[in-house]
Parts: structure tokens; C-alpha cells; sequence
């Protein structure tokens, strides 16, 4: 009887052994199918527009819902209320929406012009407030100096708080550029091969001071200023700790940070000081512009991939964006692959009002 229970007992374990090992099976199919059918994300940019009626603003967000775009970044000029009374539309028709904002530089702001010492400072000693690099609309802040700081922060907090919106998505989120991609140079009849003084940004007594203290030395006094790495190190950081305040911001009201950052991160701490693979963000869309950069279609997939190199073992998702207005549809259709190929999570489209029918024709079948 003894030796009958035993068998019956080993059966049994047996049995519960397999159906142990059938659901473990379930378990890994389950999580690799989750895997596999993480949705490839197709963004467009938008600015906002008062004279636009809802009507219109419906229409608009059905024509990219149908053509294949999943989220849109709308720039209300951190407007919250007008992101308030937008972001349903979008929603309804079922598009994520970011809330686009320009963050260290903040052209017309009216709050900021009321303090000319918020602005940043060339090496020349010029102000952003009053004389401008490269373009009117260029009016820095400095990331270093608290109040100017507090205030990007306060309308990162301002757009956090709307209901419905995914992401606080922070562009501009940098220095102004010490060199501008090599295809614009010509636009503005300039040579860069040194870091110029009326491009190189912030010299203003706040960041000097603080540096000073920390490193106990005048950048200023440095024979060869472009090699100094510490002072190179110091402006990163100051960047650097915007976003992670941003971070923690948009987090605490339940929102993702997102940011349109230069194209890999090697090349943003070249040009703009912007080191985005240090940073707590969790997404970013590097704007890889190829033509900006007299590069070919195929250069998108070779920064997509360094971008996701540097990301290796952090959190934080690329999203691939492209500049659409000098693009045939046969080269949206390579983008979007070379985007796929390389490990992007995603593509973006600069911008909405840019996409030709002939292009959302090749996004559409793109998702097929």
C-alpha cells in the first residue's frame, strides 16, 4: 500500500513538474511577444496657431492619425492654456501629445526681458539680450545663473501640469552654437574653423564666479581657451542640471521628459556644448538633418546608430528626426529604414505642415 502511495506521489510531482515548466514556457513566449511588437513611434512637429479654428485643428490631427503618425509636439510657445484647449483634439483622434517648448533660448519672452542680466554672455562681452548671434530670434539664457534657471523651470512645471499631454519636450536645451552645421555657413558668409568669440557662450559674472570657485581660475586668463577642459566640462554641467531638474519636474506630475537634442552626442558637445547621453531624459529625437551637414540619405542610419551606442545600458529611447522639405518620398521611405535598421525607437518628421501627400503615402505603408 506504502509502495502504491509513493508511485502515486512521484506521478503527481511529476505532473505538477510539467505543468510548472509549461507555464514558465507561456511566461517567456508571452514576455518575447511583448518584446517583438513594441510599436516603432512616428512623431510630427507643430506650432501652434491662433487664427486656427477647431474644426481645423481636428481635421489636421485625423489627416496625420490616418496617414500613420502616432504623436505630435506641439509648440504653444509654453502657453499652457492653449495647450489645454488643444491637446483633447489631438487626443480624440488619438495622437500622444508633447509639449514642445524652447528652453534655454526663449526669443520674446516676456518675463525674461525684464531682467537683461538673465541672458548669456559671449566672449566678446556681449549680452543675448541686446546683440544676437547668427539670427534675431537667438535670445539665450543663462543655465548657470539661478533665477534665469528657475524661470525655464517654472514654465517646464506650467506645461507638466495639462492634463493629457505625454511628455514636456525641452528643445533648444543647449548653448548657442560655437559652430553651425557646416551646409549653413554659407547662409551667413562665415568661416569656423576656431571657436570664435562672439559664438562662444556664457561668460557672464555668474558663470565666471562659480567657476572660479570651483576650479579657482579665470577661464578668461586661459591662453588657449578652446582646450580648456574644465571650463568646457563646467558649461556642460550646467545644461546637464536643467534637464535633470526638468526631469524631475515633469515626473512628478506623471509626464515623460523628452528633448530634441544635435545629432549624436559627440558631435552636440562639439558644437553646442550638449553631452545628451549624461543626461536623465527618456527620450530623446536627435534632429539628424543630413543635409545641414552636406551628408547623403545614409548618413541618418550612421548617427542613429552612434546615438544608440552612446545610449547602451541606459533607459532613455532615440527617436530618429528628419528634415522633410529637400526630401523625396523614396528618401523618407530609406529614412525610415535606415531608422529601423540602426536601433531607433522611432522616427520624427520636421514638420507637420512639410509632409507632401507622396510622403505620407510612403510613412503610411511604411507601418504595414
Amino acid at each position: 500500500m506504502r509502495m502504491i502511495k509513493n508511485i502515486s506521489m512521484c506521478i503527481a510531482l511529476i505532473l505538477l513538474s510539467c505543468v510548472s515548466e509549461e507555464k514558465k514556457e507561456e511566461t517567456v513566449n508571452e514576455l518575447e511577444t511583448k518584446v517583438d511588437i513594441t510599436p516603432f513611434k512616428y512623431w510630427t512637429w507643430i506650432t501652434a496657431n491662433a487664427e486656427k479654428s477647431e474644426e481645423e485643428y481636428k481635421t489636421e490631427f485625423k489627416k496625420y492619425k490616418e496617414n500613420g503618425i502616432d504623436a505630435v509636439l506641439i509648440n504653444t510657445e509654453t502657453d499652457a492654456e492653449v495647450l489645454r484647449k488643444i491637446t483633447p483634439l489631438a487626443t480624440k483622434e488619438g495622437l500622444e501629445v508633447h509639449a514642445w517648448m524652447f528652453t534655454m533660448n526663449r526669443p520674446g519672452d516676456k518675463i525674461a526681458l525684464q531682467h537683461p542680466e538673465w541672458y548669456a554672455v559671449s566672449r566678446e562681452g556681449k549680452s543675448c539680450y541686446d546683440t544676437r548671434p547668427y539670427v534675431d530670434y537667438y535670445q539665450w539664457l543663462c543655465p548657470t545663473r539661478k533665477e534665469s534657471r528657475d524661470h525655464v523651470l517654472s514654465l517646464v512645471e506650467g506645461l507638466a501640469k495639462v492634463e493629457g499631454v505625454t511628455s514636456v519636450h525641452i528643445d533648444y536645451i543647449r548653448y548657442p552654437d560655437i559652430f553651425l552645421p557646416i551646409g549653413l555657413l554659407p547662409k551667413y558668409d562665415l568661416v569656423q574653423d576656431e571657436e570664435l568669440p562672439e559664438f562662444d557662450f556664457c561668460y557672464c559674472d555668474v558663470c565666471i564666479d562659480t567657476f572660479q570657485k570651483e576650479h579657482h581660475k579665470n577661464p578668461k586668463d586661459a591662453s588657449n581657451i578652446a582646450i580648456d577642459i574644465e571650463w568646457k566640462q563646467f558649461r556642460l554641467n550646467q545644461v546637464k542640471r536643467v534637464v535633470d531638474e526638468a526631469y524631475e519636474i515633469a515626473h512628478k506630475y506623471n509626464k515623460k521628459l523628452t528633448s530634441a537634442v544635435f545629432p549624436y552626442p559627440e558631435m552636440a558637445d562639439h558644437m553646442v556644448r550638449q553631452r545628451w547621453d549624461k543626461w536623465h531624459v527618456d527620450e530623446v529625437l536627435p534632429m539628424i538633418y543630413h543635409n545641414f551637414y552636406n551628408e547623403e540619405v545614409d548618413w541618418i542610419g550612421f548617427a542613429t546608430r552612434q546615438g544608440v551606442k552612446d545610449l547602451e545600458g541606459k533607459e532613455t529611447k532615440l527617436h530618429t528626426g528628419i528634415y522633410l522639405p529637400p526630401m523625396s518620398a523614396e528618401d523618407v521611405a530609406e529614412a525610415i529604414q535606415l531608422a529601423k535598421d540602426n536601433g531607433a525607437s522611432g522616427i520624427s518628421f520636421f514638420d507637420g505642415n512639410a509632409i507632401t501627400e507622396e510622403q505620407f503615402e510612403v510613412i503610411k505603408a511604411s507601418k504595414q
